[in-house]
C-alpha cells in the first residue's frame, strides 16, 4: 500500500476504488435541504503565458466528505476564452498514477467539453458518489488551444503533473513526465456534505499559503486544522486555503489584495460559515508608508462585508519577523499597534492569537527558533502545527444569520 493511500486513512487500494466516487444510494432527507460545502481551494493568480494541447494532472488534499463532487475551472485572469475538452477525476495511488477503476469523466451542462469566457469561472456537474474526508483527489484537465495569461495558483507546494496532448482518461503515470508545483485553471472542489456541515477559509499570505512546510506532506497550518476539525465535535469540516505569497490586505501585487479578491476567493465557495483572516504583515514590513489605521480601515471592510455576507469573521494577529530582512523598529510599532486593534476591537466574532503562539518569550519580536523555518518569518511544520492547535475550534463558529439560497 502506497503512502497516499495509507494516508488516505489506512484503505486498501482495492477498498478505495470500491468505495470512492462511486455512485451511492440517495439518502433520506431530501437533497433539497441539503446544501454543497467547499472541499479544497486554491486562490486563482496569473501564471504566465498558457500553453496549447495541455493536459493536466492535479492532485489536492480534500477536507470535508460528501457526496457529487463539483469542480471550478478559473479563467479569472485570462484575457480570452479557454476550452477544456476533457476533465476527469479520481484517487492518487502514486505519483501521477491514479487507484484503477476511479478515474471518472466530468461533465459541464452534461456536455464533456466547456468553454470558460475569460474572467469568469465555471463548475462541473455533480459527480454521483462519495468522497471520504482526506483523500488525495485528482483532477485531470486537456486545455487544447489555450493561449494568453494562463490562471493558477504558483506555489502549490504539492507535485502535480503535465503532459503534451490528451491523456486525462489515462489512469496510468506513463504520459505524466512532466511535474509541475503549481495547480492550473482548477481553483475549487466541493461536495454535498452531511446536513448542517459548513466550512472556513482561510485568507492570507505565504504563511496560509505554506511556505517552509514540507512540500507533498500537507502540513500547511489549514491542512494541520483541516485534520483538526475532521475529529472535533464541531459541525465545521471543510477548510479552504485562500492564502498566496507575498500577498497584502490593502494593494495588489503577489495576487489581487485580500479586499480585491474577498468575493472571488472567499465569499463565491458554497457553504462558508467563517472567515480566519491572517493577513498584514507583507503590508506593514513593505516600508510603503502604510500605517497601523490604514491596516485597520482594510481589516474592518473585509469584517464588514463578510458579516453582510452572513460569515463570522476570526481576526488572526500579525506574527513577529524579527530578523527579516525587511524589519525595522517602525514595522514593529505598527505590528503592535495593529494586533493590539485585533484583540481588543470587538470588530471580529473571535480571535486566535497566532503572534502569542508563535513569539519567543526572551524575544517577543522574534518568531520562536523551535518555531522557525529558517528566515524568522515563515513558521516550519511544528510551528505550522502550533497555529492550527492555537485555533478555539468551538469559537470558529457563531450565531449570525446566514444567507440561503
Amino acid at each position: 500500500m502506497t503512502r497516499r493511500l495509507a494516508r488516505a486513512g489506512g484503505l486498501t487500494a482495492a477498498v478505495l476504488a470500491a468505495v470512492v466516487l462511486q455512485p451511492a444510494p440517495a439518502p433520506a432527507q431530501a437533497v433539497g435541504q441539503r446544501g454543497d460545502v467547499v472541499t479544497w481551494a486554491a486562490s486563482a493568480d496569473r501564471m504566465g503565458e498558457a500553453a496549447a494541447d495541455r493536459s493536466y494532472r492535479l492532485v489536492v488534499r480534500t477536507s470535508v466528505a460528501g457526496t457529487d463532487l463539483r469542480i471550478r475551472l478559473s479563467n479569472a485572469f485570462g484575457d480570452r476564452p479557454v476550452t477544456f475538452d476533457s476533465a476527469y477525476t479520481g484517487l492518487q495511488a502514486e505519483r501521477a498514477a491514479l487507484v484503477r477503476g476511479s478515474n471518472r469523466r466530468l461533465t459541464f451542462d452534461g456536455n464533456r467539453s466547456v468553454t470558460v469566457p475569460a474572467g469568469k469561472s465555471v463548475l462541473s456537474d455533480p459527480l454521483p458518489g462519495r468522497l471520504p474526508a482526506g483523500s488525495d483527489l485528482v483532477v485531470s484537465i486537456h486545455t487544447p488551444d489555450a493561449a494568453g495569461p494562463a490562471t493558477g495558483h504558483g506555489m502549490a507546494l504539492q507535485t502535480s503533473y503535465a503532459a503534451k496532448g490528451d491523456h486525462t482518461a489515462q489512469a496510468g503515470a506513463e504520459a505524466w513526465t512532466d511535474e509541475i508545483g503549481s495547480w492550473f485553471y482548477l481553483d475549487a472542489v466541493s461536495v454535498r456534505p452531511q446536513a448542517g456541515t459548513g466550512a472556513v477559509v482561510a485568507l492570507g499570505d505565504s504563511i496560509t499559503d505554506g511556505w517552509q512546510s514540507t512540500t507533498d506532506l500537507d502540513r500547511r497550518w489549514p491542512d494541520y486544522l483541516a485534520r483538526r476539525l475532521q475529529k472535533a465535535d464541531t459541525p465545521l469540516k471543510g477548510v479552504a486555503n485562500e492564502g498566496i505569497s507575498g500577498n497584502k490586505v490593502l494593494a495588489d501585487g503577489a495576487g489581487q489584495s485580500a479586499l480585491n479578491r474577498l468575493d472571488r476567493d472567499v465569499l463565491s465557495h458554497p457553504g462558508v460559515r467563517t472567515v480566519l483572516l491572517f493577513e498584514g504583515v507583507n503590508d506593514l514590513k513593505a516600508h510603503t508608508g502604510v500605517t497601523a489605521q490604514d491596516l485597520i480601515a482594510g481589516y474592518r471592510q473585509i469584517a464588514d462585508r463578510a458579516h453582510k455576507a452572513g460569515k463570522c469573521v476570526v481576526g488572526a494577529t500579525v506574527a513577529s519577523f524579527k530578523g527579516w530582512s525587511e524589519w525595522d523598529p517602525a514595522a514593529e510599532a505598527v505590528r503592535q499597534e495593529v494586533n493590539t486593534y485585533i484583540r481588543t476591537s470587538g470588530d471580529f466574532d473571535a480571535v486566535t492569537d497566532f503572534d502569542r503562539v508563535l513569539r519567543s518569550p526572551y524575544d517577543p519580536e522574534r518568531i520562536l527558533p523551535v518555531f522557525d523555518g529558517g528566515d524568522h518569518l515563515h513558521p516550519n511544520d511544528k510551528g505550522m502545527q502550533a497555529m492550527a492547535d492555537a485555533v478555539d475550534l468551538h469559537r470558529l463558529d457563531c450565531d449570525r444569520p446566514r444567507r440561503t439560497g
